[in-house]
C-alpha cells in the first residue's frame, strides 16, 4: 500500500473532521485526520485508552490539557505524545487552510 497524505483533501469548511485509517495492527493504528475548522464541542474532553503521538502536517490547531491552562498551538511541523487517558480537546483548527494530522495509537505497555 501506499499514498499521498495530501491526496483528496476538502475544498473549504466540511461539517464533520474526515478521519481515514492508514494502517492497522495489533496495538498500532495510524490515522490521517483532516480538520477543516472542526473544534471539540464545549465541555468534550478525550480520555482515549491508548496512548497518541500525532504530528500537524498544514494548517493551524490549538490543543487544550484538562490539566494544563495553557493551550498549545499547533503548526506544520509539531508533534505531540498524549499519554493514554490525558485528557485533552481540540480547541481550534484553521477554517482557511485544511489541518492535516498525522496520528499513531499506541496500546500502552503495561
Amino acid at each position: 500500500m501506499n499514498g499521498n497524505l495530501f491526496d483528496r483533501l476538502p475544498a473549504g469548511t466540511q461539517q464533520a473532521e474526515r478521519i481515514d485509517t492508514l494502517c492497522a495492527r495489533p496495538g498500532v493504528r495510524i490515522e490521517r485526520i483532516i480538520s477543516t475548522g472542526q473544534s471539540s464541542p464545549p465541555g468534550f474532553w478525550y480520555d482515549q485508552p491508548d496512548d497518541e503521538w500525532v504530528a500537524l502536517l498544514s494548517g493551524v490547531a490549538t490543543l487544550r490539557f484538562a490539566d494544563d491552562d495553557t493551550p498549545r498551538i499547533l503548526r506544520p511541523g509539531d508533534w505531540i505524545f498524549i499519554p493514554a487517558h490525558r485528557r485533552h480537546r481540540v480547541d481550534q483548527t484553521d477554517a482557511d487552510v485544511a489541518s492535516v494530522w498525522l496520528a499513531v495509537h499506541l496500546t500502552p505497555p503495561d
